[in-house]
């Protein structure tokens, strides 16, 4: 007897995904660099600045899911929509953070590398996670996800 996975089917689960993204990235800033910042601007700085942005981002979305009696990772069930914090804003607030940490690290490293592979990792977070993750929800939840998705918009 088959059971369904009570999880979404990610492809790749996100953390994993930014981890191998930014060691390649990291990789070919050393073999062959690319800056684009100009040289007035103190990049790294600048790039520690949205970092820090990301990752309170990223804090505050996280600290939505345990107020919710809901999971966070990919590979458990959700119990509840969050729909409160980021969430009000954002259908998909930890992937808009880890956007622009990628900005951040491009912009820090002074790296076009970075800024490329947001092309990639878009790909890779909108169809082999968040599609499938919505698929889950909208089957596990119905008309509550429905409801959600026509008052929040997917990033920004």
């Amino acid at each position: 007897m088959s059971q369904e996975k009570d999880a979404p089917d990610v492809v790749v689960h996100p953390p994993i995904a930014l981890g191998v993204a930014v060691i390649v990235c990291l990789g070919l800033t050393y073999l062959r660099p690319l800056p684009f910042v100009p040289p007035a601007i103190p990049h790294i700085e600048a790039g520690l600045v949205l970092f820090l942005i990301a990752l309170l981002i990223i804090r505050w979305s996280a600290a939505t899911f345990p107020k919710a009696n809901t999971h966070i990772l990919t590979n458990q069930s959700a119990t509840a929509i969050v729909d409160t914090g980021p969430f009000a804003y954002s259908r998909n607030p930890i992937y808009v953070a880890l956007f622009l940490g990628l900005v951040a690290l491009a912009v820090g490293f002074d790296s076009l590398w970075f800024l490329a592979s947001i092309l990639v990792m878009y790909f890779v977070i909108r169809y082999g996670v968040i599609a499938r993750e919505e698929i889950y929800l909208e089957r596990k939840f119905g008309a509550i996800y429905l409801d959600y998705k026509t008052k929040v918009r997917r990033w920004l």
